[in-house]
Formats: structure tokens, C-alpha cells, sequence
């Protein structure tokens, strides 16, 4: 009886210890698999957000794609026409505050030759090192300095002799230019030397009290757009967004200034234009082109409009000096 009772214990305990190591088997398992979906949980909810951040930048790409664009190419010469630098300055002036007005999106100055004997206007001999510009490379700095907000200029455009005069003109007020006590989804800021104390990225100087932080490390010197948000507190720890010149556009239809472009000559106008796809609609205006009344004129549907002035001869002249539209065949 002895000996059944211990055979009975030890398979007892036997079984106890094989229902001891299932359990633990089974738990491991469970633990194993638990961690397993929760793995593939951190991963699944990691490529469910880069999803959602791609389909947002298609978003926002086929968004600005649908935007209709208006640019208008200038030739430089008109500048060359100007008795002084004074006037030139107030030409200048002028197509600025136009461009602005009309939401110009794209202001290309193009070079084409000068009249023979026009040695060019505004050479000073007081100041050689820092010598007045003339056509299409005086237009380009006058053009970019009017769009630019007040609070950038100096340290974006160092002291240069064109820019003698641009303190008579009226500012463009563009809502872009904001003022210190105004605040907005959106500010145009340049980057600073200093680096930011309490978190990873780059100080930016957008024209308030106090400078912000936004969550790039970028070089100094740099012109940005910075969405703000609707939090007005400056000393807020999270840092500012850096996003592309026509995001203010594109999500709250505001108008943001205009681009400036250089081009060598008026094929290059066409050629190096930034929207994908070209201009697809052109204008281009001449006194030997048809005369066409307001009435009359119906734009048909675009997405890029260009809109063509000539020099001082004419936009014919702009093409027939274009040695690559001669070699083309092109010309009028």
C-alpha cells in the first residue's frame, strides 16, 4: 500500500509539473504574440502616418497644380529709357505696385541688347566699388526689394547705390507685409546666425517682438515662410513649421507676392519656366499686334498664363535679337 501511495504522489506531482510547464509554455506564447501584434501595431500605425504624410504632399501638390498662375515677362530695356536714376527707380516702382495689385504670381525680367550708343544710365564716378545697375539687373534688385516685407530688408539686401531712392516710394502694403502688432497663420522670416537654446532647430526673426523656432536646421540668411498656427503665445516650446512660399495661397487663398526671375533672353522666358508642364496660354502685346477691346477679349480656361511685354523697340526686336530663335527659324 506504501509503494502505490508514493507512485500515486510522484505521478501526481509528475502531471502537476507537466500542467505547470504547459501553462508556462502556453503564457509565453501569449506573451510572445501579444508583443508580436503590438510590433507589428507600432509598425502598422508608422506606415499608416507616412501614408497619411505622402497623400498630403500629393494633396498639397495636386492642389497648387489646380491653382491658375499669372505671369508677366518684362523686358529690362524699358529701364534704360529713364532720364535718372530717381525716375528709373519710380518706373520701377510702378511695375511693382501693379504686380501686386493684379496678384501677379511671376514677374520675369529679360535681357535684350541696348540701342547702339545707349552706353547705360546711372554710372557714378563717386562710387566705383558699388556702381548703379542698369536694365534688366536694376529691375530684378528693385523688384525683389519692393516684394520683399520691410522687417527682412536690411538684412536680406545689403547698402548698394540702386537701391539710393526706394525709401520715396509708397510702400506696396501686400498682405504679406505684415506689421509687429499683427498676427497671422503665416509670416515671412529670415533664418539668424544664434542658435536655439531649449530645442533642436533654427531661430527666425519674422517681425514680432520676440524671434521663434522652427524644426529645420538651416543656414543663416535664408528667407522662409513660417506657419505661425493660432497659438499667439512667442514662448510656446514647440517649434514653428517651415513651408513653401505658396502654401498661404493654396490653403487660405491670400495673396503672397510675386517671384522674380531673371532671363538671359525672351526664348528663356519659355524655356526655364518653373511649373510643370509650361505656360500654356500666352499674350504677348505689341502696337503692329491686333487690336483687341476689353469687351472682346475672352480668356479661355489655363493653368499657367504668361503675358509678354517688349523693350523699347517692341517685342518683335526682343525676338529677332534671340540667337536662339534665329538658329529656330523664329522671328517676326
Amino acid at each position: 500500500m506504501g509503494k502505490k501511495k508514493k507512485k500515486v504522489e510522484i505521478e501526481s506531482e509528475a502531471e502537476a509539473e507537466a500542467e505547470s510547464k504547459s501553462n508556462i509554455h502556453e503564457s509565453t506564447q501569449i506573451e510572445s504574440q501579444t508583443n508580436l501584434s503590438l510590433l507589428n501595431g507600432d509598425s502598422h500605425k508608422k506606415k499608416k502616418k507616412k501614408k497619411i504624410k505622402a497623400e498630403k504632399e500629393l494633396n498639397s501638390e495636386a492642389k497648387a497644380d489646380e491653382i491658375p498662375t499669372v505671369s508677366i515677362a518684362i523686358a529690362g530695356s524699358i529701364i534704360d529709357n529713364a532720364q535718372s536714376l530717381e525716375l528709373a527707380t519710380r518706373l520701377a516702382g510702378q511695375i511693382a505696385r501693379a504686380a501686386t495689385i493684379f496678384r501677379i504670381d511671376e514677374v520675369v525680367v529679360f535681357d535684350n541688347k541696348s540701342r547702339p550708343g545707349n552706353s547705360g544710365a546711372f554710372t557714378t564716378q563717386n562710387n566705383k566699388s558699388n556702381e548703379n545697375e542698369r536694365g534688366a539687373a536694376f529691375l530684378v534688385r528693385i523688384l525683389q526689394y519692393l516684394e520683399t516685407p520691410q522687417y527682412l530688408r536690411k538684412a536680406l539686401f545689403p547698402k548698394h547705390n540702386t537701391l539710393r531712392f526706394v525709401g520715396m516710394l509708397p510702400p506696396l502694403d501686400a498682405p504679406h507685409h505684415l506689421r509687429k502688432h499683427e498676427w497671422a497663420p503665416y509670416r515671412e522670416g529670415v533664418t539668424l546666425k544664434e542658435r536655439a537654446t531649449s530645442s533642436v532647430g533654427t531661430l527666425v526673426d519674422v517681425g514680432l517682438d520676440k524671434n521663434v523656432v522652427v524644426d529645420h536646421v538651416l543656414e543663416p540668411g535664408i528667407r522662409i515662410t513660417v506657419a505661425m498656427g493660432t497659438n499667439h503665445n512667442l514662448d510656446s516650446e514647440l517649434p514653428c513649421q517651415v513651408v513653401s512660399f505658396s502654401k498661404p495661397r493654396e490653403e487660405a487663398g491670400t495673396y503672397w507676392g510675386y517671384k522674380v526671375r531673371y532671363a538671359s533672353n525672351i526664348s528663356s522666358v519659355f524655356t526655364d519656366c518653373p511649373y510643370k508642364g509650361g505656360y500654356d496660354h500666352l499674350i504677348g502685346t505689341s502696337e503692329h499686334g491686333l487690336i483687341v477691346s476689353s469687351s472682346q477679349l475672352k480668356l479661355p480656361a489655363f493653368r499657367h498664363l504668361l503675358i509678354a511685354f517688349g523693350g523699347l523697340s517692341g517685342l518683335e526686336k526682343s525676338v529677332e535679337e534671340d540667337l536662339k530663335l534665329k538658329i529656330q527659324g523664329i522671328g517676326p
